[in-house]
């Protein structure tokens, strides 16, 4: 009884509060950072690197279910912690890696690939172990619980502020001239891995002496064999009614739809994978035997809710791929408008983090205040309000870019309006799932539903990825190729043109391409059949140019002053355009040639184009508005499904 009405915390919390925050500090940092690498670094088109960032968040949401089971199966909380930790921390340096040799986009594509999948493994076992043990360091009827978890989920807060202020100054920096300095991402993705290694050593120096229970035994130790009373209470809340057969038929079915998504939706594997488990996983478990009426209707409200939060989140994630796009590229970050200092792109990552800390107590009290008045909202209802703010901060930024030239930055305001008023929406509407969850799910399946609805968030982190390739570029790479030796460069010190054997690479394919020539800036291509591209040999004629401060005719200078980074040319490059003035074709350092798309085909979404950020961003208006009003027209109906559950 004395145990409840201690006003302090175990010293574990802080320890977990710490280890949190940097692991968090390692995940946030990162992420601030992962597009632009892409896009400025490795010349990946937005799109691409969209697919890439919706595939990495949305798998780090899935892998958590695989660490929980193997912990409470196999190996424990502990164990699972600092093999998380050291597969993040390799993960990071496999980043860092990739960053430092980013010139050989061959081998910073394989390097980056491991990274990613150490991150995605790694927090699979790191992620849902660290939450469990807070709950330990208590007794199930200590009132400090509550207050634990919110100081635990301050330390996540806090990480996820300071990670892109951090690693953003390191890794993400500008020359004179306003360009991006490719070489600087590496010391990002390096403070990020000193982050979680901090994070792991930490946690493995002092787990045995803070991580005890108030009886002072040791917590998240590898899980004990259970006796045979254990089993049969297990067994009696966990019977699975299906047989062999009948199993086997949802995997089947799982594989057939995934399938159906690849072939007939030509989604990539990872989205169809992730796709299809969100349909199969909730049919499995609604369809068993077991279930009464009422179990099935709330239930049903669980996924319904989870079916609307995909909509936020898929829109609230934007904040690490189109954002980014959107902050580096068309905001004004020039603070005294000389060029001194031109605030990071990865900055705005942090004000979500910072309003939280500010706008939840202030969120607490008011839902306290309706309470004691009976007019709090019921969950339902707030979750359809999040929805509401989050397309209010979109209409907002969609009208600080309705008739933007593409030359034009707007003020920073825009953006952080947008972070504001989202991280309202966040407030009325993230607290509420996991509690509704708990709450709402049978006991025998309380697992199962909770997987069921990280599913949803990697859905809606995959879903994400796919909406932001629908940004409109400008410009964009086409194609990369390696220079394997010049021919005739005694000719080419006379003449001012010079002819190259152009080696490809192996997954770069080329269209048959017609000779042509223009005035300035011969450009003779002869080009090969597209199933004659593999390890091809092109001969280019192009005309050099003296140095990399020189633009290229016809191209606009904020493209030329993105496609020739000061950093990448450090002697000379060459450069010439097609006839029509489509295509410009780079040849950096003597070895590195690249072919930019100056006109690309504009995406379309329902069969509408999208010419423009004003488009781009009407979206997410529409999407989440629509799922706004859908939610709150069902909410009284949603309420008389929950029987009593608010």
């Amino acid at each position: 009884m004395s145990e409840t009405v201690k006003t302090g915390h175990p010293k574990g919390l802080y320890l977990l509060f710490f280890t949190e925050m940097w692991e968090r500090f390692s995940y946030y940092g990162m992420r601030a950072l992962f597009t632009l690498y892409m896009t400025k670094a490795l010349l990946f088109d937005k799109s691409f690197s969209s697919s890439i960032y919706g595939d990495y968040t949305g798998l780090v949401y899935l892998t958590p279910l695989l660490g929980g089971y193997m912990a409470d199966k196999y190996l424990g909380n502990r164990r699972s912690i600092l093999l998380g930790g050291l597969m993040m921390a390799f993960g990071q340096f496999m980043m860092f890696m990739s960053a430092s040799v980013y010139t050989d986009v061959a081998t910073a594509k394989m390097l980056m690939f491991t990274g990613l999948g150490a991150l995605i493994l790694g927090n699979g076992f790191f992620k849902p172990n660290i939450s469990t043990m807070v709950g330990q360091l208590y007794e199930p009827s200590d009132k400090r619980v509550d207050a634990a978890f919110t100081i635990f989920y301050m330390g996540i807060n806090l990480g996820a502020f300071i990670a892109p202020l951090f690693c953003t100054t390191l890794g993400e920096q500008y020359d004179a001239s306003g360009s991006i300095i490719p070489s600087a991402f590496k010391w990002g993705f390096l403070a990020a891995c000193i982050g979680m290694i901090i994070s792991t050593i930490s946690f493995e120096l002092l787990k045995n002496k803070y991580l005890i229970t108030p009886e002072g035994e040791q917590i998240g130790m590898k899980p004990k064999k259970k006796d045979e009373a254990d089993v049969k209470a297990t067994e009696s809340h966990a019977q699975d009614t299906r047989s062999a057969g009948e199993h086997i038929v949802w995997l089947l079915s799982f594989i057939l739809l995934m399938l159906v998504f690849k072939g007939f939706f030509a989604f990539e594997w990872v989205g169809s994978f992730i796709y299809a488990a969100c349909l199969v996983a909730p049919t499995y478990i609604i369809t068993d035997k077991s279930l009464n009426k009422q179990e099935k209707q709330q239930i049903w409200v669980i996924y319904i809710i989870a079916f609307f939060v995909i909509f936020f989140w898929s829109a609230f994630e934007q904040a690490g791929a189109s954002l980014t796009f959107f902050a580096e590229e068309q905001t004004n970050r020039d603070i005294f408008g000389n060029g001194k200092w031109i605030v990071p792109a990865g900055y705005f990552q942090s004000i979500n983090a910072v309003a939280i800390v500010i706008l939840a107590p202030l969120f607490a009290v008011l839902w306290q205040f309706l309470g004691k008045r009976n007019r709090e909202p019921a969950s339902p209802v707030k979750q359809s309000l999040g929805l509401l703010l989050l397309a209010l901060g979109y209409l907002v930024i969609a009208m600080g870019v309705k008739g933007l030239n593409p030359e034009v930055k707007v003020s920073m305001m825009w953006l952080v309006s947008l972070y504001v008023i989202h991280t309202l929406g966040e407030l009325c509407l993230s607290p509420i799932g996991l509690s509704m969850v708990v709450k709402l799910s049978p006991v025998r399946f309380s697992s199962l539903l909770m997987g069921v609805w990280f599913l949803s968030t990697a859905t809606a982190n995959k879903f994400a990825g796919d909406l932001s390739k629908l940004y409109p570029e400008d410009f964009k790479v086409e194609k990369h190729a390696i220079v394997k030796h010049p021919l005739n460069d005694s000719i080419a010190r006379v003449s001012r043109t010079a002819v190259w054997n152009v080696q490809l690479l192996s997954d770069i394919k080329v269209a048959e391409v017609k000779p042509s020539f223009t005035e300035t800036f011969v450009q003779n291509i002869v080009g090969k059949t597209e199933s004659q591209a593999k390890d091809s040999v092109l001969q280019l004629e192009l005309n050099p140019i003296s140095n990399a401060n020189q633009s290229v005719k016809s191209v606009p200078n904020y493209i030329a002053k993105q496609i020739f980074p000061k950093d990448t040319v450090k002697e000379k490059f060459t450069a010439g355009l097609s006839a029509d003035g489509s295509k410009l074709y780079v040849l950096k350092g003597n070895t590195n040639l690249e072919v930019w798309n100056l006109k690309p085909q504009k995406p379309s979404f329902l069969g509408f184009e999208i010419k423009t950020l004003y488009h781009f961003f009407l979206i997410f208006v529409f999407m989440a508005s629509l799922a706004s009003l859908v939610l709150f027209a069902l909410s009284k109906w949603l309420l008389t499904l929950m029987h009593g559950v608010r």
